[in-house]
């Protein structure tokens, strides 16, 4: 998981034949070191297809997701392991490197109360057992700390460490997000500070989820920081021009974010990778 990657959903959010092979020709033309594969229907993937693909095209990948209700670890940490288990069988047959995002509950998952010792017990033994079976498949096992508007559970980078941390696990690594950041963050610095060893993924996402460089997130801030720490990980752009209506509810997506990818991809990656290379991280 290095050099700069770009979430599917900048072409397609629905993993099937056809959008994996209008995601990945893109990808390719773009130069994409990475993908990163919405992974939010895992067993109607078809996961040869997939892998075909990828080795066609030289190109690496990992998979994201947050979990449908009936399996969110908070209420029903077993339930959840069986679920991330097909999910990370389903990775490992696509010939992917990673799993990881909201791996912990669901985009939309609030109960109006902070979190209970109850809520993150069951979180920490269900994220415990699934990087186990991550680790026994050989793949990475990431958390993503996203904003209070999308969960309760884990928000920041000190949270994220900390629920690592009690966990003890040296499969789980975290997951920034600059738009989470932007919102949750006292400074992005300090999150990446906070996150610092373990953070080995990171979404560059715009205040607004759309162009990077055409919003509030202060991205000298943030290359500075992930350069003081020595940042080697996957860099991934993000922003959703494809939503379906489930995934919009979660994200509280109303409008669009941007013209159309080509206007993110032509405006928003030159600008990233110019960062990236000023702050020597590639």
């Amino acid at each position: 998981m290095e050099g700069f990657g770009v979430h599917t959903s900048m072409w397609t959010m629905k993993w099937d034949r056809e959008g994996a092979e209008r995601a990945v020709k893109a990808a390719v033309d773009y130069k994409m070191d990475f993908l990163e594969i919405a992974l939010l229907d895992a067993p109607s993937v078809d996961a040869e297809h997939t892998r075909q693909l990828l080795e066609k095209n030289d190109m690496r990948a990992v998979c994201s997701l947050g979990l449908p209700e009936a399996h969110w670890p908070s209420r029903s940490p077993d339930s959840a392991v069986e679920y991330l288990k097909v999910v990370l069988d389903t990775a490992k047959a696509m010939g992917t490197e990673a799993v990881s995002g909201v791996v912990y509950g669901g985009i939309g998952e609030r109960t109006d109360m902070p979190p209970t010792e109850e809520e993150l017990s069951n979180v920490a033994r269900a994220l415990e057992a699934s990087a186990k079976y991550a680790k026994s498949l050989g793949l990475l096992f990431g958390i993503e700390p996203v904003n209070r508007y999308e969960t309760h559970l884990l928000n920041t980078g000190w949270q994220a460490r900390e629920m690592i941390e009690r966990i003890g696990s040296d499969n789980i690594f975290i997951h920034l997000d600059t738009y989470h950041m932007n919102i949750e963050e006292k400074g992005a610095a300090n999150g990446i500070l906070d996150a610092r060893e373990h953070l080995k993924y990171i979404h560059l996402s715009e205040s607004d989820r759309g162009t990077p460089g055409e919003g509030c997130c202060d991205w000298d801030e943030v290359f500075a920081a992930l350069a003081a720490i020595e940042f080697k990980g996957g860099l991934a752009m993000e922003s959703f021009i494809n939503m379906p209506p489930e995934i919009a509810h979660g994200l509280s997506v109303w409008r669009p974010v941007a013209p159309n990818f080509q206007d993110v991809m032509d405006k928003g990656l030159p600008f990233l990778r110019n960062k990236a290379a000023q702050y020597r991280l590639v």
